[in-house]
């Protein structure tokens, strides 16, 4: 990789700071298994004068499928589960689904569907979806997780709650972000007995050596865990909850997200990225397969995201874009519109932050900053860009 052209993507970070898009940001780029490149910028929290640190605690929200994914692929490696199953298989509670008629204007407006198979709940094209979405079951979400909140409910009972509300459309017809893979936490509870924290930490955080990721910051990791900001009509950089005083501090959190629960650190992220980026092995365990690995990264739909019903999310087209277990593929960079390689694997987090790896450049890049919405800029297309263009092999 070009030195010169590297220092690019700090000028750039730097940028972005001045612009006031971000407080600031940190970087960490892997090739061929080792560091290439690393920058911080910034302050991860104005209020604390806490500048952006390699050990920053984050909130990697939808980062998080990714992971939940994995450990799934890992019972199923096991023999432990197939994806073809119905969900209902392991939560009786979906067992009897409906779903949205077309061009319905009331929840209540719905015919009798399927149950969603646990493959469609990894691939969003369930007929589930998230509050922050367009349409009637959406608002009935928002109206539904307002009233029952984020404290207090465990994963098991939330499920139950979700089950009471249709689905937007039938299982498979379509593609929409959603909390499918919350639903496949779940699943994961009950074949394995445990609490979806100790069996990721068993399975996954304790075996790579991720020794600051989990769905909650101990006390002694508060002076480390960075403020989240939100862009307001008003206010560009509106403090959304301080790292201080968060729902993730230690003995609050009792609704273990799957789908976007966890708080990590690059380095611990990035062992995850490069078990990903290499097979599912890292520095002598092996916790998947590489033709399972494999699976995962190749496209599960039909066609592209966009053929499926949804031509944008955040900011990153869907055009030219697949969907895996845990995250997009790319199918083709020109229909992208963003410089990669075709195979490109990974996902971002509500906060901003962004994952991706390369398997043609044999790449693995994490990026971190805390602005909600991850629709307030194009880093992610920015930051693909210097990257790509800072290759020279």
């Amino acid at each position: 990789m070009d030195k010169a052209r590297l220092e690019r993507i700090e000028t750039w970070m730097q940028g972005c700071r001045a612009a006031g898009r971000y407080t600031g940001a940190s970087l960490l780029i892997y090739r061929h298994g080792e560091e290439a490149f690393f920058a911080a910028d910034g302050l991860a929290s104005v209020a604390r004068g806490q500048a952006y640190e390699r050990d920053t605690l984050v909130r990697i929200y939808s980062m998080t499928k990714l992971v939940t994914s994995t450990l799934f692929m890992m019972l199923l490696e096991r023999g432990q589960v197939v994806l073809d199953a119905p969900v209902s298989q392991y939560l009786p509670e979906f067992a009897a689904m409906r779903a949205l008629r077309p061009g319905a204007m009331s929840v209540d407006d719905t015919d009798p569907a399927r149950t969603p198979t646990l493959h469609e709940l990894l691939t969003h094209t369930s007929g589930m979806t998230y509050s922050f979405n367009e349409g009637v079951v959406p608002q009935a979400y928002a109206a539904k997780f307002s009233e029952l909140g984020l404290q207090g409910v465990a994963l098991a009972d939330w499920c139950k709650e979700l089950a009471r509300l249709p689905l937007c459309f039938q299982p498979g017809a379509r593609w929409e972000y959603s909390v499918g893979i919350d639903v496949i936490g779940r699943v994961i509870e009950v074949i394995t007995g445990q609490t979806l924290a100790e069996a990721l930490a068993r399975e996954i955080f304790e075996p790579l050596g991720m020794v600051d990721t989990g769905f909650d910051v101990p006390p002694d990791k508060l002076a480390r865990f960075a403020d989240c900001y939100e862009k307001r009509e008003e206010d560009a950089l509106a403090l959304f909850e301080s790292g201080q005083d968060s729902r993730f501090a230690a003995g609050k959190v009792t609704l273990h997200s799957g789908g976007g629960g966890l708080v990590s650190t690059l380095d611990d992220y990035m062992r995850f990225g490069e078990m990903i980026r290499s097979g599912g092995a890292l520095g002598g365990v092996r916790l998947l397969g590489p033709r399972t690995v494999g699976f995962m990264a190749r496209n599960h739909l039909k066609g592209d995201i966009a053929s499926m019903g949804a031509e944008s999310f955040a900011e990153m087209p869907m055009t030219g874009m697949g969907f895996g277990l845990g995250g997009a593929v790319v199918l083709d960079p020109a229909r992208v519109r963003v410089p990669g390689s075709v195979g490109d694997f990974g996902w971002g987090g509500m906060a901003s932050t962004y994952f991706w790896t390369d398997p043609v450049a044999q790449l693995s890049v994490v990026y971190f900053t805390q602005l909600i919405p991850s629709s307030s800029y194009p880093n992610r297309a920015e930051l693909k860009a210097l990257v790509q263009g800072a290759l020279t092999d």
